[in-house]
């Protein structure tokens, strides 16, 4: 009888399990290459479909207190890095990889240890990408689009 007994609390707990509805984990936190994406595609109408957590995304990884906003003609961020993430330089790099490895037909055409800038397009229609050092410890992101 206590067989019995385990055998059907096990078949009711694996049942409530399966009829659990499924909750969001911090995996599923916007990645930095999807909101990469995004805000680039924003770039040619402006940034107006932006919203301030479009671009958060692109921070979460390094930091959690990602401040972004548009404006006319180009879409911001500014954040604090984690302590783990190294140094502000360190982070810096490593949101430059980011973008890179994220948008491959960026053009990446200056790698410092208080800047990076990358470009996508023409000339006449070309998005600019800087990632800057902001003082104090932070990282500015910086889109802007012809």
């Amino acid at each position: 009888m206590k067989t019995s007994t385990l055998f059907t609390s096990t078949l009711a707990v694996a049942l409530l399990a399966s009829l659990t509805p499924y909750r969001a984990s911090a995996d599923d936190s916007p990645s930095p290459c999807s909101s990469l994406k995004r805000i680039v595609a924003a770039a040619p109408d402006g940034f107006t479909a932006l919203s301030p957590d479009d671009g958060k995304g692109v921070a979460q990884p390094y930091g959690d207190d990602a401040q972004c906003s548009a404006a006319r003609g180009s879409y911001q961020c500014m954040w604090t890095p984690h302590r783990d993430a190294g140094s502000s330089a360190d982070a810096l790099q490593a949101v430059a990889a980011d973008i890179a490895s994220c948008l491959p037909d960026a053009t990446h055409d200056q790698n410092s240890p208080g800047r990076q800038h990358f470009y996508l397009g023409a000339p006449a229609r070309r998005t600019q990408i800087t990632l800057t050092s902001a003082g104090s410890g932070k990282l500015r992101l910086s889109v802007s689009g012809k």
